[in-house]
C-alpha cells in the first residue's frame, strides 16, 4: 500500500511538470508564430519570381553581390582617389574576410537548410554557394561594405543603400533565404562594420 506522502510527492511532480509544458507551450507558440511568418513572406516574396522580369532582375542582382559590385566599387574608388581610398578599401577587405569566416561558422553550426529545400511551394530561382540558409552571406556583405564605404565616402549612401536593399530583397525572392536569415546577415554584417570604425 502506498503511503500518502508518496502519493502527495506524486501529485506535485506532476503538476510542476505540467506547469513546466504549459510554460514551454506558452514559449513556443509565439515562436511557432514568428516561424510561420517567416515562411509565409518567403514564399509571397518568392511568388514574385514566377514573373521573368522580376526573375531576371534579382538574379542579375544577386550575382553582382556575389563580390563583382564591391570589387569594382573598390577599383573605381582606387582609381579615382587612389591612396585617399586605400584605407576604405583594406577596410572593406578586411571585414570581408571577417564577415566571410563568421557566417561559415554560424553556417556549420546551425544547418539551416534553404528554403526551396524544404517547401516544395517554394522555386530555387538562382545560383546557391553552399547548401545552408542561416545567415545570408549576401546581405551580411552588402550591409558590411555598405556602411564602411559610406564611413569613408558619404555621398556612396545613395548608390550603396539601394543596392544593399535590393541584394536583401533577392534572397527570399530567388527562394535562397527566409526573411530571418536576411535579417540575421544584415545585422551581423552592421555590428562587424560597426564595431570595426571604433578601431579606426
Amino acid at each position: 500500500m502506498q503511503r500518502p506522502w508518496r502519493d502527495k510527492r506524486a501529485s506535485e511532480q506532476t503538476n510542476r511538470y505540467a506547469s513546466f509544458t504549459l510554460t514551454m507551450s506558452n514559449l513556443n507558440s509565439p515562436l511557432q508564430r514568428i516561424s510561420d511568418y517567416d515562411v509565409e513572406l518567403c514564399l509571397f516574396c518568392n511568388r514574385q519570381s514566377r514573373h521573368l522580369f522580376v526573375r531576371r532582375v534579382f538574379c542579375l542582382i544577386s550575382r553582382l553581390g556575389d563580390g563583382i559590385f564591391w570589387y569594382v566599387l573598390m577599383a573605381v574608388l582606387l582609381l579615382c582617389y587612389q591612396a585617399v581610398a586605400l584605407p576604405a578599401v583594406l577596410h572593406m577587405l578586411a571585414a570581408g574576410l571577417l564577415g566571410t569566416a563568421i557566417y561559415k561558422l554560424i553556417k556549420s553550426r546551425t544547418l539551416r537548410p534553404r528554403p526551396f529545400n524544404v517547401y516544395p511551394a517554394i522555386v530555387c530561382a538562382g545560383q546557391t554557394l553552399d547548401q545552408f540558409s542561416f545567415p545570408s552571406g549576401h546581405t551580411l556583405h552588402a550591409a558590411s561594405f555598405s556602411i564602411i564605404a559610406v564611413y569613408y565616402f558619404p555621398a556612396l549612401i545613395w548608390l550603396v543603400l539601394p543596392f544593399s536593399l535590393l541584394v536583401a530583397l533577392s534572397r527570399p525572392i530567388l527562394g535562397l533565404h527566409y526573411p530571418s536569415d536576411v535579417l540575421a546577415g544584415a545585422a551581423l554584417g552592421a555590428l562587424i562594420s560597426i564595431t570595426s570604425i571604433q578601431f579606426v
